[in-house]
């Protein structure tokens, strides 16, 4: 996965290869194949899969893109990431019906990946369902980073989260990652 990461999504940027990238990984989500176990903590390749469409999906989150206008308010909008985010409703359809599975790792990782999916406004009647999963997220996840995605799906949609926003990020943690002297190019 490690490899698919820096070749579609280096640096947590979403390049033309991210779109087909993630729908190639929605679809085979339900192969059988996907349930082979790695090598090392016994997790199954699905949830490594839906962990990768999560994160790759956070950095193209109504989240992340505002804050990228806010600190470089001169950025040409970035059509890439654009049709990126069109794709969310068709990547929830693939997502969604492991919002049910029995291996907690893949359950953990289908509901954080459906509730970054769900910002899109087609699947906003999904949200509400969504709301009962990101409170069983927060009552059961030890991962502060997903528990931070349900609590903050939870406030955005009204739905008053438990307690303070785990894991709160300063405004710090979020600047550029870059001294200038670093590749501008795609990895590919």
């Amino acid at each position: 996965m490690q490899e698919l990461r820096e070749l579609v999504g280096h640096q947590n940027t979403i390049y033309e290869a991210t779109a087909p990238a993630a729908m190639y990984v929605a679809a085979i989500l339900t192969h059988p194949a996907a349930m082979t176990r790695r090598p090392y903590g016994d997790i199954p390749i699905r949830a490594t899969l839906l962990g990768w469409l999560a994160s790759t999906l956070h950095d193209a989150s109504d989240e992340i893109v505002a804050r990228n206008e806010e600190y470089w308010p001169d950025f040409a909008p970035d059509t890439t990431v654009a049709a990126f985010r069109e794709l969310r409703p068709m990547l929830y359809r693939a997502v969604a019906s492991f919002l049910q599975d029995s291996h907690k790792n893949v359950y953990e990782a289908a509901v954080i990946a459906a509730l970054i999916l769900a910002e899109h406004p087609a699947l906003a009647e999904d949200r509400d369902h969504l709301a009962w999963h990101a409170r069983r997220i927060l009552d059961t996840s030890s991962y502060e980073p997903n528990r931070r995605v349900a609590w903050k799906a939870l406030k955005t949609w009204g739905h008053h989260p438990p307690g303070p926003e785990p894991l709160s990020e300063k405004v710090e943690d979020w600047e550029p990652h870059s001294d200038g002297n670093g590749d501008l190019e795609p990895p590919f």
